[in-house]
């Protein structure tokens, strides 16, 4: 893939995750899937590739069946998750049509990425559905996943789903939204020295150390698992920004290439590339 500056991008990830779908009451915050149908549409509109990497199936299930936490059991989280995934993809389908957007769901499971032939079905699926100026709404397909020695069919989160898609995709950029606004030297909300980092080049030893934690009781994705995609993207010599997405619409300051977030580039990338 050439090297691509944010203001030329052309084909983009979106990955959006539970703690931005889901309020901390636990209710589906409807304003910020407004918002990102509103966004990703205008970007549709103007000639952008776009892709939605979106949690929140779990969180959205919790919500229909009026409970509190996650279930302890994998069977019962998977239930929980296929209950969430519609009732998810139905407020997607909603909203996107009041701005005259199609959307398509694509759910996968790490075997089909690993398959050579099926893994080719998924590209060329993504493919066309751009072409047609269609968006992708992609999740893992949590209620079938399994992450056993042998039978390997999760991708551990979302994060990692979204950096395999930018890669199957050839994606120019992925954005990556959560409940923080980008990475930190160290926890801002126990540290008040963090730090926060404008530009990542490398993961080093430190950088993994200030990432430790989980993440929302909703949510699965922390800090070590948008490390973890990062490198994914490092090693495909692309680009990724981690930002707040509390307001989904922060994706347009993004591409116009102000200084939001942290941006994970390599230091081969210049503003001028």
């Amino acid at each position: 893939m050439s090297r691509t500056s944010i203001q030329s991008v052309k084909r983009l990830v979106v990955k959006v995750g539970t703690s931005s779908l889901i309020l901390p009451n636990g209710k589906i915050n409807l304003r910020a899937i407004d918002q990102m149908a509103f966004t990703l549409t205008t970007l549709n509109n103007q000639g952008y590739e776009v892709i939605l990497v979106s949690s929140g199936a779990i969180g959205a299930g919790l919500h229909q069946l009026g409970l509190d936490k996650r279930p302890t059991t994998i069977s019962r989280q998977q239930a929980v998750a296929a209950i969430g995934q519609s009732e998810l993809i139905k407020i997607y389908n909603q909203r996107f049509q009041y701005y005259n957007q199609t959307s398509a769901q694509v759910l996968l499971t790490r075997d089909v990425v690993d398959y050579p032939e099926s893994r080719k079905n998924v590209i060329n699926t993504i493919q066309e559905l751009l072409e047609m100026k269609v968006i992708p709404i992609i999740n893992e397909n949590d209620s079938v996943a399994v992450d056993e020695l042998d039978h390997l069919t999760k991708f551990g989160d979302n994060d990692q789903l979204s950096a395999i898609v930018a890669h199957l995709s050839d994606a120019d950029l992925l954005i990556m939204l959560s409940d923080i606004d980008g990475f930190y030297s160290a926890n801002p909300n126990t540290d008040k020295n963090a730090t926060l980092y404008h530009r990542i080049t490398d993961i080093t030893d430190s950088l993994e150390a200030a990432a430790g934690g989980e993440g929302s009781r909703f949510g699965t994705g922390g800090m070590s698992s948008k490390l973890k995609a990062a490198k994914r993207i490092f090693a495909r010599d692309s680009q990724m920004i981690l930002a707040n997405g509390e307001e989904p619409s922060i994706i347009f300051d993004i591409l116009e290439g102000q200084t939001i977030g942290t941006l994970f580039a390599s230091s081969t990338y210049t503003e001028g590339d």
